[in-house]
Order: C-alpha cells, then structure tokens, then sequence
C-alpha cells in the first residue's frame, strides 16, 4: 500500500512537471529549429526503411514533426530529441502506414525470443554491423538484405547498428524491454548475415570459418 502510495505521488509529480513546462514561441521556434531539424535527414533514412516508398516517407516524416510541435511542451529541452523523434515516427509508422496492406505483416518472433532471452545465448557471438557488414559493404546487396527483413527485425538494426542508438534508447523508441532490444537485435544481425553470406563471398569475404562454426 505503500509503495502504490509512494509511486501514485512519483507520478502526479511527474504529471505536474510536464503540466507547468510550457515554451514560450520564440522558445519553441528554438527548439524546434535547433532540437528537431538537425535530425530530419535521419528521419527521412529511417521513413523510407519502414515504407519503402518516398511520397510515404515524406508524409511521415511531415507527420512526425507536426506532432513533435504540436507536443514540444512534453519534450524537455536538452535531452535526446534524435531519440524522442524515432519514437514518434515509429508510432506514426504503427498506427497509420503499416495499416496498408502492402505493408509486411508483423512476424510472430515469440518464440525466437524466448530463446534468445535465455541464459545459453552468447550476444558477443553476435556479429555488429557498425563493425563489419554495413562498415565493409555498402551496396544494393546490403540494401536489399536488410529490406527483406520482416519490419521489427530491420528497425532494430537500423536503430542500433545504422543510427546508433543504445539498447536504453531503443527500448524507449520501441516501446519493449531492454531484454527483448537485446534478443532481437541478435536475431535479426544473424537473419542479415545468412542473407549477406552470398555476397560476401563473390567479394572475396572469408566466411568458410563462420560456417563451420554455425555448422559445429
């Protein structure tokens, strides 16, 4: 009862905080030009990646920051805006592109994430494309791989291995555990690298070693 107590006045708090926030314009205007626009290159990379069409990337895009002005009072200046951006754009994304139908489907990944939350999994095995793929081989290959990633495996890498973003800032993006950022990262590097495999091969890649292991 305490605790309830104890976390209904941390919240009130909260609410209260972000209640009395409130910019003037020319406060707004200054984030808005300062905070948001840095930023909108990134948006637009990370529009296109979900929707695979322009016109829709820049709909979203437009969308996303008529909303972050809209709500600029909720944002606390200073902070992460990159961040608090992605997280509008992805809810854009959820709750009105990916309602078309030629959107992919969610795929059910339940149970490879059950695994991958598991104890026996080894996340240093796990191959960072800041460090290898997307650094060596930038190309059509690379983009067609990832593409052809279901959408909530090719966000991941997009956040973390093309944005940079931490399991802390994903899992606030994403709106899920940092637990499951983990697991589905793995994942989804190791979905990307069986597709990339080919291709590294016909550039001269060594890759006989990774399929031994894979194989052992």
């Amino acid at each position: 009862m305490l605790r309830y107590n104890l976390s209904q006045s941390l919240l009130l708090k909260l609410m209260s905080e972000v209640q009395r926030r409130k910019y003037s314009q020319e406060e707004k205007n200054t984030i808005f030009d300062g905070e948001f626009m840095p930023h909108i290159d990134s948006m637009y990379n990370f529009a296109y990646r979900l929707t695979f069409d322009e016109d829709d990337a820049k709909d979203l895009v437009q969308d996303t920051y008529l909303k972050a002005y809209r709500f600029i009072n909720s944002f606390e200046q200073g902070t992460n805006a990159k961040a608090w951006l992605f997280r509008i754009l992805k809810n854009s994304f959820i709750n009105e592109y990916r309602k078309k139908s030629k959107q992919p489907t969610k795929v059910d990944y339940q149970e490879v994430e059950t695994y991958y939350n598991s104890d026996d999994v080894d996340y240093q095995s796990t191959t960072d494309l800041r460090a290898e793929s997307v650094k060596d081989m930038l190309g059509d290959e690379i983009s067609n791989a990832l593409n052809s990633l279901a959408v909530d495996f090719r966000t991941v890498i997009i956040l973390c291995d093309l944005e940079g973003f931490t399991y802390e800032e994903m899992a606030k993006i994403l709106d899920i555990p940092i637990g499951t950022v983990r697991s589905r990262l793995h994942r989804a590097r190791n979905l990307l690298k069986d597709k990339l495999r080919g291709y590294a091969q016909n550039m001269g890649y060594n890759t006989e070693g990774e399929e031994e292991e894979a194989e052992f």
